[in-house]
């Protein structure tokens, strides 16, 4: 009799503990590290997509946002790589790493940032807008130097689109699902799917919501999109080409920060516009 009673009621919870467990963790402001990790390559939307970082950062309630990027965080596609190193410098200052020049040192640069927030007790939460070999490198790095922590605990790893994941090195991208806190998100491309559709084919009139200085590094993305866009090889991101924009890997960061709920680009610069108000 004993035995059924607690065999009911442990079925009794198990939906409780299971939505728990299930239940998308709350980033801190106050303490946590945002890691935003660009492959540049071959899409070009990358370069929108810092764009809508960096502007989201230049906003009052985000300008104290702990953050690092990362450019050149690609995993085994072909093609070539778009040089955005000028864009990278005018969004993020001195606040990113070059991977694709250097990995061995963007990764011990990247490191150090984890290690400060770590032992101030804060977490550590990735936005891969490409694929996850160099968030698989740096979670080993982590637990190498932390044999006694719990990663899973303190890295969460988010990630919008499956073809990323289908160019990701296999073992790395195991490794990520296996070991730290991963999200597979929908994908930012689409509409309504439960993240907003931020890709867009038609022109967005996002100057008349804009700041100048977030004008200016709109303006540079767009521009560098378009100087690399298909060329020599690399993909065609037909909504660029068509004078559209492409932002789809801010999905991530969206998600990360629990930003409010919008439908597309549009709703991107109309978010940004009430915050530039605060």
């Amino acid at each position: 009799m004993k035995s059924s009673i607690i065999f009911f009621l442990c079925l009794s919870i198990m939906p409780f503990l299971l939505s728990a467990q299930n239940e998308k963790p709350l980033f801190n402001l106050s303490k946590d590290l945002l890691l935003a990790h660009y492959d540049c390559k071959t899409d070009v939307d990358d370069l929108h997509s810092v764009a809508a970082f960096a502007t989201l950062l230049s906003t009052k309630p985000y300008a104290g946002l702990n953050f690092h990027a990362v450019s050149g965080a690609y995993g085994i596609q072909k093609g070539l790589y778009v040089p955005p190193n000028d864009l990278f410098a005018a969004a993020f200052g001195s606040k990113w790493s070059d991977a694709h020049n250097d990995f061995d040192t963007a990764l011990e640069e990247v490191y150090q940032q984890v290690h400060l927030t770590l032992e101030k007790g804060g977490d550590i939460w990735i936005a891969d807008a490409g694929q996850s070999d160099f968030s698989a490198a740096l979670s080993k790095k982590v637990a190498a130097n932390y044999p006694t922590l719990r990663i899973q605990d303190r890295i969460v790893l988010v990630q919008h689109s499956n073809w990323n994941q289908d160019v990701t090195d296999p073992d790395d991208l195991t490794y990520v699902r296996t070991h730290i806190n991963y999200y597979k998100i929908p994908d930012g491309n689409a509409l309504d799917n439960g993240t907003p559709g931020f890709k867009s084919d038609d022109e967005v009139n996002w100057r008349i919501q804009l700041t100048k200085k977030q004008q200016l590094i709109w303006q540079m993305a767009i521009d560098i999109a378009n100087q690399y866009n298909g060329v020599d090889g690399r993909y065609l991101n037909t909504a660029i080409d068509s004078g559209g924009l492409d932002f789809s890997d801010f999905s991530e960061i969206w998600w990360i920060l629990g930003l409010e709920d919008i439908r597309d680009a549009n709703g991107y610069f109309e978010l940004i516009n009430n915050l530039n108000k605060n």
